[in-house]
């Protein structure tokens, strides 16, 4: 099988996991939808998939038996993580009464809180394991010798789609200046995020 091929595979899977409505991708869509540290945003969020699918691809079956220990720490810490935020989420959808400033006349969220928030998204998301370094780098050892050219493709993949959506929100603007709008989506992203919290721990 050629490279290319090894590497398309690779683009197709990757986009097919990280699709998917989630945490990561709801926050990303938020700040795509305000216009706020967009690119360091979906920069932060794609170079952290990357990291992640390397090393699944290149040390899966080491991790698995150094550190048992991973996937409880992950799941529990991840689900209080997005309870939290939930909840912040579902305070903003009941009590903000502003619309979504499309001028930039509106001062902008600080960037560190908001790239640690991405950080923490992506980091304490036992999905985003599973997705990139158990299911990604299971899949590359059907790959022997060519799994370099399967990470790029599955790399790729998360790129084009994390930036694909922060730049591609900034068209709902008009939709989402209506306060109502805006309410309804913190609303749709608490629930997201609870739901995801809930399949954590009852998964255990």
């Amino acid at each position: 099988m050629s490279d290319l091929t090894i590497y398309l595979t690779g683009l197709g899977i990757g986009l097919s996991l990280i699709i998917a409505i989630g945490a990561q991708n709801a926050f990303v869509l938020r700040q795509g939808l305000r216009g706020s540290h967009v690119f360091p945003v979906v920069l932060t969020c794609a170079l952290s998939d990357a990291i992640l699918i390397v090393v699944g691809v290149t040390s899966f079956a080491k991790i698995a038996a150094w550190l048992p220990m991973v996937d409880p720490v992950m799941r529990y810490g991840g689900a209080a993580f997005l309870l939290w935020y939930g909840a912040r989420n579902m305070r903003a959808a009941f009590t903000s009464s502003q619309a979504l400033w499309i001028d930039g006349a509106a001062p902008r969220e600080p960037l560190r809180p908001v790239l640690l928030t991405a950080l923490a998204l992506t980091w304490l998301n036992p999905h985003v394991y599973l997705d990139t370094v158990v299911l990604l780098g299971t899949i590359s050892t059907q790959y022997a010798g060519q799994q370099f050219a399967f990470a790029a493709g599955a790399v790729s993949g998360s790129f084009l789609f994390f930036f694909a959506l922060g730049y591609g929100a900034g068209r709902l603007r008009p939709l989402f200046a209506q306060p109502r709008a805006w309410r309804l989506l913190e609303g749709g992203i608490a629930l997201v995020m609870w739901a995801i919290a809930v399949k954590l721990i009852l998964s255990a």
